[in-house]
């Protein structure tokens, strides 16, 4: 299965460099519509305003945390089918655990590469 690059993906954390960074991993990896915003409620509010194929947030944000957010998406049913990858630097069992049964999709621990990137989106949709 081919990666596809056409869908948006929307990049969330309350660092503007992490936004930065991943964003534009996103870009080398060949994803042409990539936005990013600084934190949860901003980033649900856009997805209340466009069709994302992926989000990727960050865990510690605040006001709206990565986790708070992720419970909005999946209890919306708009928004609960859109794949979802967690970024955070700190990978306790706890949290990923938390985050698998909040529904979602992957996990990633910073700091990652564009390969590390590229392959948990890709294990995310099933393919290489």
């Amino acid at each position: 299965m081919v990666l596809d690059t056409s869908m948006s993906v929307l990049v969330v954390d309350d660092s503007r460099t992490i936004v930065h960074l991943i964003c534009d991993l996103l870009r080398k990896i060949g994803f042409e519509e990539v936005d990013g915003v600084h934190g949860g409620t901003t980033a649900l509010a856009n997805m209340k305003l466009k069709r994302y194929g992926l989000v990727i947030s960050d865990w510690h944000m605040e006001p709206m945390n990565g986790l708070e957010l992720l419970r909005q998406v999946r209890s919306d049913p708009a928004l609960d089918k859109i794949p979802f990858l967690f970024v955070t630097t700190e990978a306790r069992q706890k949290n990923v655990i938390d985050a698998v049964e909040g529904g979602a999709n992957n996990f990633i621990i910073k700091p990652f590469d564009k390969a590390v990137l590229k392959a948990k989106i890709e294990a995310i949709f099933g393919g290489k």
